[in-house]
C-alpha cells in the first residue's frame, strides 16, 4: 500500500535506495553553484515528515556546511509569512557570497539572544522548514528536495515529539496548535505545490527500513502527475 497523502500531492516513485553520499552528490550537481558561494539547497516538506533529520544528514555527509531552520527565521513572527525575512537577511547575502549574522526583528522585539550565522566560506548551506522550496524563493535556491511522508504517520510522531517538549503547552494545547499549524500549512502547499520544483523526493516514511548511511529516493512527479 502507498502513501497516505493529500488529494493534491501525488506519491513519488519508483523509490530505490541509495548512499548518503550519492544523495549528496546529486544535490550538489543539480545545485551547479558557481564558486565563490555555497550552493544553497532547500528541504522542503509537511510537518513532521523529516526535513530537519534529513538536513542534518546532509550536514553531517558533505563538508564546509551550514545549515538554517525557517523555524528560527519564523520564530516570534508568522507560521508562513516569513519569506521576505528569509530572502533578504540570508539567501541574498549568502548568494553574494558574504558571511551572515542575522537577527530577525521579533528578535530583538521579545529580548532573544545571538543570531542565524552563515559563515564565508562554505560549499553547502542547508535551508530546512515548511515553504522553504515555495515558489517566490526560487531564484533564490539551487536545488530543492522534496520530503514525502504518510500523513498519519507524520501526525503521529509529531505529535508525539511536540507534546513530549512541552514547547506549545498542554497535550490539548499542543494538539490545538497543531490543526492550527496543519490549517495554515495545507493551504501554503496546497497552493503552491513545492513537489514540482524538487530535484528529486526523499520518502520521509520509506517503503522499507534503511539505516542512517542511506536513504529511500525517487525522481520528482511532473507537473501533469497532480
Amino acid at each position: 500500500m502507498g502513501m497516505r497523502l493529500p488529494v493534491e500531492e501525488p506519491e513519488a516513485g519508483p523509490w530505490r535506495e541509495v548512499a548518503l553520499t550519492e544523495l549528496v552528490d546529486l544535490l550538489l550537481d543539480a545545485a551547479a553553484a558557481p564558486d565563490g558561494r555555497p550552493a544553497i539547497v532547500a528541504v522542503d516538506g509537511r510537518s513532521a515528515s523529516g526535513k530537519t533529520t534529513l538536513a542534518r544528514r546532509l550536514c553531517r555527509e558533505a563538508a564546509r556546511t551550514s545549515l538554517v531552520s525557517t523555524d528560527d527565521v519564523a520564530w516570534q513572527h508568522s507560521f508562513f509569512g516569513w519569506t521576505d525575512l528569509l530572502a533578504t537577511g540570508l539567501l541574498e547575502p549568502v548568494r553574494r557570497g558574504e558571511a551572515v549574522s542575522y537577527r530577525p526583528p521579533p528578535w530583538d522585539e521579545h529580548g532573544r539572544e545571538g543570531a542565524i550565522h552563515v559563515p564565508s566560506g562554505l560549499g553547502l548551506l542547508v535551508v530546512e522548514g515548511v515553504g522553504c522550496g515555495r515558489r517566490r524563493l526560487a531564484p533564490l535556491l539551487d536545488a530543492v528536495v522534496w520530503v514525502q511522508s504518510d500523513v498519519g504517520e507524520a501526525e503521529r510522531r509529531g505529535l508525539a515529539r511536540d507534546i513530549a517538549s512541552g514547547e506549545n503547552g498542554t497535550a490539548e494545547q499542543t494538539l490545538a496548535f497543531w490543526h492550527e499549524w496543519g490549517v495554515e500549512e495545507q493551504a501554503v502547499l496546497a497552493q503552491d505545490r513545492p513537489w514540482e520544483r524538487a530535484c528529486v523526493v526523499v520518502a520521509g516514511t520509506p517503503p522499507w527500513p534503511c539505516d542512517d548511511q542511506h536513504v529511500v529516493i525517487a525522481a520528482a512527479p511532473s507537473p501533469a502527475a497532480g
